[in-house]
């Protein structure tokens, strides 16, 4: 398979709060709790809804109630920069420990995929998983418009370093009917993976990732799935928060 590496060094700037130094900002509201973030969370659909393609400007908001359910919106693009359209992803989802003592636990839920300006782009994916303060575990399936996809995530903050993170997910996709892109050969099954490292430098965000496909040269075309492109591709992000 042929490998092409591109190096993308993206930088947002905007106005930092004097309240805060993180990318989030958090109110408790009674028995609710809002977030509002530039950066994905720590729940299992969070993790999800962040792929490695985000736009620009992205960002989202949640609301956790005491009892374990929560929901939210996710914006990985907001289709204000050439090449990128809008994308908002919905969702509702259910997280409790399996003790008072808030260690390990699981989480379930329900992600909603929408892209307004392209026809047939709505599809909705179920996961759940298993949590720990700052790790999770988890699994999501979808269906639609002729295929299914299965998506396998790990999150977890390094050991000795709480603000340097890592995220692997691996994806299959299977297609109802095989498509062809040659003569002698059909494509029904591929599939997809990336590996991030992220980590918290005073206000900024650096990433670092790395994401590929079982799919080369001809039969990229029929390639739609969590990456940005069909090719192995590298890429360093550098990131301002705009609270």
């Amino acid at each position: 398979m042929s490998c092409r590496t591109s190096l993308i060094l993206a930088l947002l700037t905007g106005l930092i709060a004097p309240l805060a130094s993180a990318s989030t900002l958090e109110r408790e509201l009674g028995e609710l709790s809002l977030r509002l973030g530039s950066t994905p969370g720590r729940s299992m659909a969070q993790g999800l809804v962040a792929p490695a393609g985000s736009g620009r400007l992205h960002g989202g908001l949640d609301l956790t109630h005491t009892t374990g359910w929560y929901a939210g919106q996710w914006f990985p693009s907001l289709g204000l920069t050439p090449g990128h359209t809008l994308e908002t992803d919905t969702y509702l989802g259910y997280r409790q420990a399996f003790s008072r003592r808030q260690g390990p636990g699981y989480e379930l839920g329900l992600i909603r995929y929408s892209q307004p300006q392209q026809k047939d782009s709505t599809r909705h994916e179920l996961y759940g998983g298993l949590t720990l303060p700052a790790s999770r575990l988890g699994a999501a399936w979808s269906q639609s418009h002729g295929r299914q996809d299965s998506t396998l995530l790990l999150d977890l903050d390094l050991p000795g370093s709480p603000e340097l993170g890592m995220t692997l997910k691996y994806a299959s996709h299977v297609l109802d009917s095989p498509v062809q892109v040659s003569e002698n050969h059909s494509i029904r099954r591929y599939e997809d993976w990336s590996l991030s490292l992220s980590r918290a430098w005073h206000t900024t965000e650096l990433g670092l990732s790395y994401s590929g496909a079982s799919l080369s040269g001809d039969s990229c075309t029929v390639y739609s799935g969590q990456n940005p492109g069909c090719r192995h591709t590298l890429t360093l992000q550098i990131s301002q928060p705009l609270f």
